[in-house]
Parts: structure tokens; C-alpha cells; sequence
């Protein structure tokens, strides 16, 4: 009975002592090094973006998707920390700050799938979303565009599609390169 109640307190303790040094995301001794914020952007010469609202070109693309992929990309491209801020459309902070690149998406293709189709299967009823994203200057200007794809094959709801759309949107942006902008350089609104 001892000897459990001993095994007992030696586990606890151990436990307690690999929790703490889990959170503390360091190794006795170790020294923390600084970490980038992502991408070839230093924090002088980051930009903030704007998210513009999914165009769903001349596709019948329910509201429902354009709107899970907007609320999804917002919330991928502040997960990056690529961008000093993520700015909706509309938001009026950013039309005071310099170096706001706005980001575009248009949906090029959508294949409706079929979740039944997909938990029985797993071959067929696949959701498929391709969209044209582009990052311009308020100008105008085009900054970057990729095709970027997004989809859901197995098991999941077909809104799904929009997250895994918004997680490689967000992943080719951080990947890409584009040029800097100076600090001083302010640049002028683009209607959408």
C-alpha cells in the first residue's frame, strides 16, 4: 500500500515537472532565440493587407462559401503574422495607415460535393474550390497572383473546402516574395 501511494507521488511529480517545462518552451539552460516574423519581411518594412470581399466571378457559388472563405482567410493571414495588421473591407483604420496591399480572390472553379458520397466512398463527392488571389497596391498595381486550390476529399463538411482554401492562400503568401515598400511611401485607396 506504501509503495503505491510513493509510485503514485513520484508520478505526479514527474508529470508536474515535464508540464512545466512544456510550457516554458525552453530546456534549463537553453537560451531563447528571437524568432522571425515570417516570410523576407522585417518588422520596418512589413505591410498590413486588406481582405476584399470573394468575388464568385459568374460561378453559382453560395453565399454561405464566399463568406467562409472571407471569414476564414481573415483568420488564416493574422495566424501567419506575415502582415503588421489585417485589415476587412471597410475597416476605415486602414485608410490611415501607409502600405496597405489589398487582397483579392476571385473564384475561378467550384465543384460542389457530396459528404455522403465522400463518408461512403471516400473516392468520389469530392468539394473543389480554385480561385485566382491576387495582392495589389491600393493603386492597382499587382504585386502578386497565384491559383491557389482548396478542397476536401474525405470526411469533413463541404465548408471545409473553404478552410483549406484560406490555410494555402495563406501559405503561398508567406512563401512568396514581393517587393518592400518604403515606410514613407503612402499609398492611394483602389475601389473594389
Amino acid at each position: 500500500m506504501k509503495t503505491s501511494k510513493c509510485n503514485l507521488s513520484i508520478a505526479c511529480l514527474i508529470s508536474l515537472v515535464a508540464i512545466i517545462l512544456a510550457l516554458s518552451g525552453q530546456l534549463p539552460g537553453q537560451t531563447g532565440a528571437p524568432k522571425s516574423s515570417g516570410g523576407n519581411r522585417t518588422s520596418a518594412t512589413r505591410c498590413s493587407v486588406q481582405v476584399a470581399q470573394v468575388d464568385a466571378g459568374n460561378l453559382d457559388l453560395a453565399y454561405s462559401f464566399q463568406i467562409a472563405i472571407y471569414e476564414n482567410l481573415v483568420e488564416e493571414l493574422n495566424k501567419t503574422r506575415q502582415f503588421a495588421q489585417v485589415f476587412r473591407e471597410g475597416d476605415l483604420k486602414a485608410s490611415a495607415i501607409p502600405n496597405v496591399l489589398v487582397l483579392k480572390t476571385t473564384v475561378e472553379k467550384y465543384t460542389p460535393g457530396s459528404e455522403t458520397q465522400r463518408a461512403v466512398t471516400t473516392v468520389s463527392g469530392a468539394t473543389k474550390l480554385t480561385v485566382r488571389s491576387q495582392l495589389l497596391t491600393r493603386e492597382g498595381k499587382v504585386v502578386l497572383e497565384h491559383t491557389v486550390n482548396g478542397d476536401v476529399r474525405f470526411f469533413g463538411s463541404n465548408l471545409r473546402a473553404t478552410h483549406n482554401l484560406a490555410r494555402n492562400i495563406a501559405k503561398t503568401l508567406k512563401e512568396s516574395s514581393w517587393p518592400d515598400f518604403p515606410e514613407s511611401t503612402a499609398i492611394l485607396s483602389v475601389q473594389p
